[in-house]
């Protein structure tokens, strides 16, 4: 009698059962895309999202509208510059409809927001990344006196009050590059948080076998972190960026929000957001437009990053 077999696949607590040994971070994630619906749909999105805020200068020219320009044409000056039309102005000509006031093209405004919004997650996530991910490794594999240093100051750091140090540099920073110091200050406060990631990690890795044998082998502590300790943090790093860009997004419109981000005429999601809430009753569609970008980008970016911390990083949600 034949007794057939069918392959199961199980999640343990080193990653689902059936993948095969020694695959990659990237590998692991193409797997999970594969299997996931929700994972190809939020891929699809941040895509999207991606494309727009690359494409904004083109896509405003398409539409036929910069976001600074106003078109007293499409408001009515007798009721407060509100937009004519139904849906706060939404036409063949203005595809969102236009800014109460000015006139302004809302789909030009969102388009070159997410360029804005974007832009300062990536850059900020990259800093964080870079100084984190350094940060951890040396905390974990020298120990002592470094690690001593390196964990007070992530406590430090922690322990801060960043929102408010964040307002008040802000508020005070006068005549500099708003998203440069946005994406400065962002990422000071951004990095301990995976740093203590990594140092978990780090301390996990660095007595394993192999590593143990590199060491007798006579390879140096510089060449063990970049062949050994690096690549088998690599899983945890790439779960956790992908989860830290939607906070980014969303502290950068906070930031907008409050008026303390980037300055008008540059268009933000967050300061959209806060413009619209005078015009909530008499024009709502001003604040749901954008809104409705803000949520989706968030969402697509957390729905993702959950997906690549389950296969990457099985045992994240429970240390």
């Amino acid at each position: 009698m034949t007794t057939s077999v069918v392959p199961t696949t199980v999640s343990s607590a080193a990653g689902p059962v059936g993948v095969p040994p020694g695959s990659s971070p990237w590998q692991l994630a193409r797997r999970e895309v594969r299997r996931r619906p929700s994972v190809q749909i939020s891929l699809a999105a941040v895509g999207l999202l991606v494309l727009m805020a690359a494409t904004a200068p083109l896509l405003s020219a398409v539409c036929g509208w910069s976001p600074d320009t106003f078109d007293k044409t499409a408001i009515d000056p007798y009721l407060g510059g509100l937009p004519l039309g139904p849906f706060g102005g939404i036409s063949s000509e203005h595809w969102l409809g236009v800014e109460p006031g000015t006139g302004r093209d809302l789909f030009a405004r969102v388009v070159h927001g997410s360029q804005v919004s974007l832009l300062i997650a990536f850059v900020a996530t990259a800093v964080v990344v870079v100084v984190g991910t350094a940060s951890g490794i040396a905390a974990g594999y020298f120990g002592g006196l470094t690690d001593a240093v390196l964990s007070r100051l992530m406590d430090l750091t922690m322990s801060f009050p960043s929102l408010i140090f964040m307002i008040a540099m802000m508020s005070v920073a006068k005549d500099v590059n708003r998203i440069l110091l946005m994406t400065a200050i962002i990422g000071l406060f951004g990095w301990p948080g995976i740093a203590r990631v990594v140092r978990g990690q780090t301390l996990s890795l660095k007595h394993r076998e192999y590593v143990d044998a590199a060491r007798v082998g006579g390879s140096g502590p510089w060449r063990i972190l970049r062949r050994d300790i690096l690549p088998g943090v690599s899983g945890p790093v790439i779960a956790y960026t992908t989860l830290m860009i939607p906070g980014m997004i969303s502290t950068e419109a906070a930031l907008s929000y409050l008026g303390v981000g980037v300055r008008p005429p540059t268009a933000s999601w967050g300061q959209m957001i806060a413009e619209s809430v005078k015009y909530y009753d008499t024009d709502p569609m001003y604040f749901v437009i954008p809104s409705t970008f803000l949520f989706l980008a968030v969402l697509a970016f957390t729905l993702l990053g959950d997906a690549l911390r389950d296969v990457l990083d099985p045992r994240g949600g429970r240390t």
